[in-house]
This record gives structure tokens, C-alpha cells and sequence, in this order.
């Protein structure tokens, strides 16, 4: 499935996660989101808004469930939520 299947996902984002070896939805399973959105801010010079975390976060969980709730398809609503693939003491 093409990235910009998944809920909250448009071409920038798309363009992001591209640019870090993530081409489909199926190479996010087993990711880690937060490390991730560390990459793509090391690759940029600049802390990458916590928004872009929350979508990876979504996008990932997307990935890797086969009935996903419908709540947590909105990327807003992972602020303040780890995903359970992120390093301890991962934050945002």
C-alpha cells in the first residue's frame, strides 16, 4: 500500500518517511517512531515539529494493526501517547 494511505499522511509526509527508507506501509511494521522523527530532524539541522512525531506514531500503529481504532487514526490524538515500538523515556 502507498504511504499516502494511511490516515494523516499527505505528500510531505510521504516525502519524509521516503526520504528515511520507508517507501510503503508495509516497511513500517517494527519501527520506531520516535526514532524516526530523531533521524528526520538530524537530516534536517533542525528539531522537527512534534506533530511529524504523531504521525509516525499513527502511521506505524496503522501498519501494524489489523483492526485499528478508529480514534487513534487521527494523528492529534497521539500526543502524549507512546507507541509501544518506541524506546523507554521516548516523549512528545
Amino acid at each position: 500500500m502507498e504511504l499516502q494511505g494511511i490516515p494523516g499522511v499527505g505528500p510531505s509526509i510521504a516525502r519524509d518517511l521516503t526520504e528515511l527508507g520507508i517507501r510503503r506501509v508495509e516497511d513500517l511494521p517494527g519501527r520506531d517512531p520516535h526514532e524516526l522523527y530523531e533521524r528526520l530532524s538530524v537530516r534536517r539541522g533542525v528539531r522537527m515539529d512534534p506533530c511529524v512525531l504523531y504521525v509516525f506514531r499513527c502511521a506505524v500503529y496503522f501498519a501494524e494493526t489489523e483492526r485499528p481504532e478508529g480514534e487513534l487514526l487521527k494523528w492529534w490524538n497521539w500526543k502524549g501517547r507512546v507507541h509501544a515500538n518506541e524506546r523507554p523515556g521516548a516523549t512528545a
